[in-house]
């Protein structure tokens, strides 16, 4: 039984252990009675995380604010503290932050719902999403309405029910969203599995689907002359020979970054290389690239030297206050994408770890890759790095407002030793 007053951290603690010491022996019956309650305790647990979010961010305004913070500037780098408790991207951290404000202080019913484990977190999300934008009162007007059909709807139900609502509730307003929407149309780039990626174009509606008809269009005609490749690959191909201006979609970008060791480039051995902007691919891969390249595709070699004993990439030095060109790209291939744990978005700037305004140099053990979000987060008041050095790869040790620390180490670069059980990318004592 559980004690009717609040938990402690050290009961939250125990409870996680609690739940990997199952009895076994039990019917498939009550397999699908515990699996229905874990997912009941998945959904009350989010509750409880959220309350606790509100709190500590209003506690962390107010501290902002005490400590002479501009009214601009309040609440930079909260959600960037949230990210690294609970182990996600600051962006997925900030949606968790606007989604929990708005359920635990605006829509009631809908919180009751996720606290009963009567829905999931992500369709709590999507309640509050698509309600952002009415006023209060519009907004607990939807929460009335909506709330009693949550355990019944699935994710598309309870994003449409949640439009036509809002739709219903104030349809100047949502025209004026719509026009506000075209102006984050955007590209954007993820790695996909077996060395693949996905090209992403969010666009107005319309622009969207006349650009997906016309690949289409043009792709059966394709096949109707004899071309010997699926509709999905044609369609695929056009996108990338439109887009590039080549006549051959196997012919490459105009650029790319590829590092990989001279033994996978010139005697076929196996060590992976990296591709900018990707990640990790086989070596074959990598050879494949640049083979494939026509004749105008320029190739550019450039050496990076490696610590014959740690794998870890030589350093470079300047004098500057800025990172120069050179310097900027050597510390984005050796971080290849935001140095903060967890975050894993493109690298967009390249600063100093120490401070320059604090004496930090402007050399390669003080720079980092970051996002443009946790390079704001960090300006913060409160928020503390310096590079440590563990005889290894490069790690910087993040110290946050409340006092977290955490440590991010570099990905490792092709051909280094295998690391030792437990060298991970891991949260500080």
């Amino acid at each position: 039984m559980l004690d009717a007053v609040a938990p402690t951290t050290a009961d939250l603690a125990e409870w996680v252990g609690a739940l990997g010491r199952f009895t076994r022996g039990i019917s498939d019956a009550e397999r699908i009675d515990r699996i229905r309650l874990l997912e009941e305790i998945q959904s009350a647990a989010v509750a409880a995380q959220m309350r606790e979010t509100t709190a500590f961010v209003a506690s962390q305004r107010e501290a902002q604010r005490a400590s002479g913070v501009r009214a601009g500037k309040v609440g930079t780098g909260i959600a960037a503290q949230v990210a690294l408790a609970k182990r996600v991207s600051p962006h997925r951290a900030s949606r968790f932050v606007q989604a929990a404000v708005i359920l635990t202080g605006e829509m009631p019913r809908t919180f009751a719902e996720l606290q009963a484990g009567r829905t999931s977190e992500w369709r709590a999300t999507i309640v509050a999403r698509e309600s952002a934008w009415l006023s209060l009162n519009h907004r607990r007007e939807l929460d009335r309405r909506l709330a009693p059909d949550l355990e019944r709807l699935g994710d598309l139900a309870t994003e449409r029910e949640a439009k036509a609502l809002a739709y219903r509730l104030d349809p100047h307003g949502y025209v004026d969203r719509l026009e506000l929407a075209e102006t984050q149309r955007r590209v954007s780039l993820r790695p996909a599995p077996e060395a693949m990626a996905r090209l992403t174009g969010l666009l107005p509606m319309p622009q969207g689907v006349a650009a997906f008809a016309t690949l289409g269009r043009d792709a059966d005609r394709l096949i109707a002359a004899g071309d010997g490749r699926s509709r999905s690959q044609l369609m695929a191909d056009l996108l990338v020979e439109r887009i590039t201006g080549r006549a051959c979609a196997a012919d490459g970008p105009v650029e790319i970054g590829l590092i990989m060791t001279d033994r996978a480039l010139l005697n076929g051995g196996d060590d992976p290389a990296v591709l900018e902007g990707h990640g990790p691919i086989p070596a074959q891969t990598a050879r494949d690239l640049i083979a494939r390249a026509a004749d105008d595709v320029p190739i550019h070699l450039r050496q990076l030297y490696t610590d014959p004993a740690t794998g870890e990439l030589v350093a470079m030095s300047s004098r500057r206050r800025c990172f120069p060109p050179a310097l900027r790209r050597f510390v984005r291939y050796r971080d290849q994408y935001c140095r903060t744990p967890w975050c894993g978005a493109p690298i967009r700037h390249t600063d100093h770890v120490e401070a320059a305004a604090r004496g930090g140099p402007t050399r390669v053990d003080n720079g980092q890759g970051l996002c443009v979000s946790c390079n704001q987060a960090k300006e913060a008041p409160g928020w503390r790095a310096r590079p440590v050095r563990t005889g290894g790869r490069h790690e910087v040790q993040i110290r946050t407002p409340t006092g977290k620390r955490y440590r991010s180490r570099a990905p490792d670069p092709p051909g280094a030793p295998p690391d030792e059980p437990g060298e991970a990318d891991v949260p500080a004592a």
